[in-house]
């Protein structure tokens, strides 16, 4: 129920502030509560504290298309709230100009409790992720000195920046803490299995998702941990590596052998809306995926131990087995995130 009374107390804070034409600091903090199926914070609050006032700022930035080169790419373009915020339907993320990526877009759901951002884990701090986007000439191409320009000559900005942080100042950091703010508040936390778990009205499951999810628990939990679905963890999952990309995924970062083609283990939150799957968007369906990891895993030194057991690689999963792994993954989604308005454009 905690979460359910935060929902509500920060909407509700949200509307009793949202006419204030004030200039002036001010520090309305956010009750952010941990749903009780949650593990704990990884993110500092204390080092960023949630307020109304960043929360909004950070959202204005997320969609401010002004911010790449073309002034077209925001955040936002890659990253739709319908699908979870990822890029749905494009196996690849397409940025200025139309450039195309090599990597799929990830989505942006419960990043307060993980350790580790992109597919390679290139950052640590979830505060400085969005530097990697904004600066990447294929994404948005940004520049912080275009920016804050932007910015400063903005009266919205010149106001949310007053207002959200005590130095008042339109800098890169706090931009980049303005961010942070928002995407700590993302939070999908109210799916039909969060309810199951927390013993809530409407957390009824099904036989077939009680199957799948006991399926589930003996067969993919150990890499997608807690009720956040992953162990924060890099490992090679067994897909073919595509030649004309050459994807070397954690390596690329750590230049350590045994990181080479290991990439993050994402969350399976919402997975039914996040297609197309894997680094590079190869699958555009979940049975494609189960079907990989029951019979299409390509062995290779760096292969993750769960999918080799010496006599035969990938997991045993029957067809039955598959059904009801999806029926019971489909209980992730989370309608209430999908829709909410306060992580809208508009």
């Amino acid at each position: 129920m905690k979460a359910k009374y935060f929902l509500l107390l920060f909407f509700y804070g949200l509307i009793s502030c949202s006419n204030d034409d004030s200039g002036d600091y001010q520090k309305i903090l956010i009750d952010f509560q941990v749903p009780s199926n949650f593990p704990p914070l990884a993110y500092d609050l204390s080092n960023n504290p949630l307020t109304e006032k960043g929360f909004e700022l950070g959202k204005k930035l997320f969609y401010d298309g002004r911010l790449s080169s073309d002034g077209l790419i925001s955040c936002g373009f890659c990253h739709i709230q319908a699908n979870a915020f990822t890029h749905h339907g494009h196996s690849v993320s397409h940025g200025v100009n139309n450039a195309a990526g090599t990597r799929n877009s990830p989505p942006i759901q419960n990043l307060a409790y993980q350790t580790t951002f992109m597919w390679d884990g290139a950052t640590s701090h979830l505060d400085l992720q969005p530097i990697i986007p904004f600066t990447s000439p294929i994404e948005m191409n940004g520049n912080f000195s275009s920016a804050i320009n932007m910015m400063k000559n903005d009266a919205i900005y010149q106001k949310l920046f007053k207002q959200a942080f005590t130095d008042g100042q339109i800098n890169s950091e706090n931009m980049l803490k303005a961010l942070g703010q928002f995407m700590v508040m993302v939070t999908s936390s109210n799916s039909r299995f969060d309810k199951f778990r927390r013993n809530e009205v409407g957390g009824t499951l099904t036989q077939d998702e009680l199957d799948g999810y006991a399926i589930f628990n003996q067969k993919c939990a150990s890499c997608h941990a807690t009720d956040i679905f992953t162990d924060n963890s890099f490992r090679n999952n067994g897909l073919p590596v595509n030649p004309a990309v050459n994807d070397v995924g954690r390596y690329r970062v750590t230049e350590i052998t045994q990181d080479l083609y290991k990439f993050k283990v994402p969350s399976l939150r919402n997975i039914e809306k996040t297609a197309p799957y894997m680094h590079d968007g190869r699958f555009f369906t979940l049975d494609a995926v189960l079907n990989h990891y029951s019979s299409g895993i390509v062995n290779s030194p760096t292969l993750d131990s769960n999918l080799n057991n010496g006599s035969s690689l990938g997991i045993p999963l029957s067809t039955l087995e598959k059904s009801k792994l999806i029926t019971f993954l489909k209980t992730l989604t989370d309608n209430q995130y999908l829709t909410d308005t306060r992580f809208s454009e508009y």
